[in-house]
C-alpha cells in the first residue's frame, strides 16, 4: 500500500486541496495518508479534514497523524513538504524590519532579503528532514512545496542522491489566466515553459498547432488584461515573453515597478502576502469551526503536481509536468550549471525524466542571472556556514540596491538576523536544533 506522508499537514487548506486531487485517482483512494505537523492543534484538525475529505470522494485511505517526525517518515513512498519554518511571526519579521529602512515588497519569499531569510530559516530544516529520509526510507521521492523553491531543491540535491524535485502551481494557473484572456479552453493549450522557480518564461503557447502568442499580444494592446496582471504584460511588452509568475511577485524582482507612482500605476499591492498570511489565520479559525459543526467544504482538483507525479509512478501512466531539478549544466545552458532550473519533465513507473529546453532568449537569461545568483550566495551560507554570503545575497535584492548604502544593508542583515534567531542554527547565533548541513 502506497504510503504518503505530508510534512507540514497543520497548513490545512493546502492539504484539503492536495487530497482532494490524490484521493480522486481510484488507484490511490486507499493509499495510507500520513500527516505531521509539529503545532498539535493544526495536526488534529488536518486529521479531522482528512477523515472528511476522504468521505466525501469516497476513497477508503489509511490515515495516520504524528507528531514525531520520524515516526511518520518511516516506510515512506512519497514526502510531500509543505513547511514554513518560523510561520507568521517570522514572515512579518520579514516585512517589519526592511520596513523600517524604506523598503517595501509584495510577497518576499523568493530573491528578496525576505527570500534570503526564509532559505536561512528552512534548508536547515529540510536538510535534517532529507537526512531522517535517507535513514527511514532512502527509497522514497521527496516533493517539495516550501519556499524558497530553488534555495531549497539547489541545497537538498548539493548534499544528497535522494529522488527529489520541487513543485509550483504557477505555470498550470498562469496558462489558466491566459486561457481566459484569449478565450481558448485551458485544456487545449500545449505550452513550453523555462527558467527558474517564480521567474520563468512561457516559450512556447499553441491550440492545435497554432501559435497562441499574436491572440496575447492582441489582449495585452487592446488592455483587456486585468489590473492584477499589468506587471507581467508589462515585462511581456518589453521581453517578448510571458513570465510564468504572478505580478505581485515580479513586481519586487526588479527597480522598476516598487518607485510610489509605478506602484500606483500597476496596482501593485505592497505587502500583499501579509493580507494573505493574516487571511490564513482566519482561514484555519473557521475551517476548525466547519469541521466541528459538520459545515461542507468545496472540493475541486487543484491540478497540484505531487498528486500526478505519485500517479504516475504508481500506475505507469506517463504525464507531463513543471519542476524544479538541478540543471547540470545542459537543461538550459546559458543557466548556471549548478543552479535549480524550473523545466518540463516527464513522469511514469521509471520516475521523473527532466527535458533539456535549450538556452534562453538571451534578455530572459539576464533579467534571470540575479536571482540565481542571489540563490547561489544563500545555498552557499548554509552549506558552508558562511556569514558573509549573507550580505551578499542581500546585496543582489535589487530592492535594496535601488534603497540603501552597504553600510545599512549591513545593518539591516544583522537586525533580521537577531531578531529571528529562535528559528535560525546555532553557527548564526540561534536557537533552532536543526543540523546545520555540515
Amino acid at each position: 500500500m502506497t504510503r504518503i506522508v505530508l510534512v507540514g499537514a497543520g497548513s490545512v487548506e493546502f492539504t484539503r486541496n492536495l487530497l482532494g486531487d490524490i484521493l480522486t485517482y481510484p488507484e490511490l483512494a486507499d493509499a495510507t495518508i500520513v500527516l505531521h505537523d509539529i503545532d498539535a492543534d493544526r495536526l488534529a484538525t488536518a486529521e479531522r479534514m482528512t477523515h472528511w475529505t476522504a468521505g466525501v470522494l469516497g476513497a477508503g485511505p489509511r490515515v495516520e497523524a504524528h507528531l514525531d517526525r520520524r515516526a511518520a517518515l518511516t516506510g515512506a513512498d512519497f514526502v510531500i513538504d509543505t513547511i514554513q519554518v518560523g510561520g507568521a511571526r517570522a514572515t512579518q519579521l520579514d516585512f517589519e524590519i526592511p520596513g523600517r529602512y524604506g523598503l517595501g515588497y509584495t510577497i518576499n519569499d523568493t530573491i528578496n532579503v525576505g527570500g534570503v531569510m526564509r532559505g536561512l530559516r528552512s534548508i536547515p530544516v529540510i536538510l535534517d528532514i532529507v537526512r531522517d529520509m535517507e535513514e527511514l526510507c532512502p527509497n522514497a521521492w521527496f516533493l517539495n512545496y516550501t519556499n524558497p523553491m530553488s534555495m531549497i531543491i539547489w541545497a537538498v540535491t548539493s548534499r544528497s542522491e535522494l529522488k527529489t524535485v520541487g513543485l509550483c502551481h504557477s505555470v498550470y494557473w498562469t496558462v489558466h489566466s491566459i486561457a481566459e484572456y484569449i478565450d481558448v479552453p485551458f485544456a487545449e493549450i500545449d505550452h513550453t515553459s523555462a527558467g527558474v522557480n517564480h521567474l520563468a518564461f512561457l516559450l512556447r503557447l499553441e491550440h492545435g498547432g497554432q501559435d497562441l502568442y499574436p491572440r496575447l499580444d492582441a489582449a495585452v494592446r487592446e488592455g483587456r488584461i486585468p489590473d492584477d496582471d499589468l506587471v507581467r504584460a508589462e515585462l511581456y511588452r518589453r521581453l517578448g515573453f510571458y513570465p510564468t509568475e504572478s505580478s505581485e511577485h515580479h513586481a519586487e524582482y526588479n527597480p522598476w515597478f516598487i518607485p510610489k507612482d509605478q506602484v500606483e500605476r500597476f496596482h501593485i499591492p505592497i505587502g500583499e502576502y501579509l493580507s494573505r498570511v493574516a487571511r490564513n489565520l482566519d482561514e484555519f479559525d473557521e475551517t476548525k469551526r466547519k469541521l466541528a459543526a459538520g459545515e461542507p467544504f468545496e472540493i475541486e482538483r487543484s491540478g497540484e503536481y505531487a498528486a500526478v507525479i505519485i500517479h504516475s509512478i504508481i500506475t505507469g501512466e506517463q504525464a507531463r509536468i513543471v519542476g524544479n531539478v538541478p540543471n547540470d549544466g545542459a537543461l538550459i545552458p546559458n543557466l548556471a550549471a549548478d543552479a535549480c532550473v524550473e523545466v518540463p519533465c516527464l513522469v511514469d513507473a521509471s520516475g521523473l525524466r527532466p527535458l533539456p529546453t535549450g538556452a534562453l532568449p538571451p534578455q530572459l537569461a539576464a533579467y534571470i542571472h540575479p536571482a540565481v545568483d542571489a540563490q547561489g550566495l544563500t545555498v552557499t551560507a548554509v552549506l558552508e556556514q558562511d556569514r558573509d554570503a549573507i550580505y551578499h545575497a542581500v546585496m543582489q535584492d535589487p530592492i535594496v540596491q535601488a534603497r540603501l548604502t552597504l553600510d545599512d544593508t549591513w545593518r539591516m542583515t544583522d537586525e533580521l538576523i537577531k531578531a529571528e534567531a529562535e528559528w535560525l542554527p546555532a553557527w548564526l547565533g540561534g536557537r533552532s536544533p536543526a543540523l546545520t548541513g555540515d
